[in-house]
């Protein structure tokens, strides 16, 4: 099984970088705007549509306030995974800032490479997004 691991530090609070990667059905508002073009919360799963026509049906597994991680699996969609289970997760640090840690397991082993580049550009909106949200409170 292929492993994408990244860590990123992001200028904001570690309570609004959660809020907004909680906010399960407002991904494309809140953390991945222009990255994520739509997302519509259909039942238990959140149907997710990327700027370049991928489309994800996604089911939480896991979701822990108290840590502030999700846990997610892919469960259809355009990337034919056989298996894509990810989990993202927000850590405190000293200086006010978060560190977001976003880890996704899948098979098969080829799509390690498009998932990593799908992954690095959300990284990059993401920051972008709540660091200039943080910027607006402050």
């Amino acid at each position: 099984m292929a492993t994408v691991h990244r860590e990123v530090p992001i200028d904001a609070g570690p309570e609004e970088v959660w809020a907004a990667i909680r906010d399960w059905g407002e991904v494309h508002h809140r953390l991945v705007p222009g990255y994520v073009v739509d997302a519509r919360v259909d039942g238990e799963a959140r149907v997710v549509m990327f700027t370049e026509g991928t489309v994800l049906r996604e089911v939480i597994v896991s979701l822990d306030d108290d840590a502030r991680r999700i846990a997610y699996a892919v469960v259809d969609g355009s990337l034919d995974a056989v298996h894509h289970h990810a989990s993202m997760q927000v850590f405190a640090e000293a200086d006010g800032r978060s560190r977001f840690v976003w880890i996704i397991d899948v098979l098969p082993h080829s799509l390690a490479e498009p998932i990593a580049t799908m992954v690095d550009e959300g990284i990059r909106v993401i920051r972008r997004t709540l660091e200039a949200a943080a910027d607006r409170v402050s």
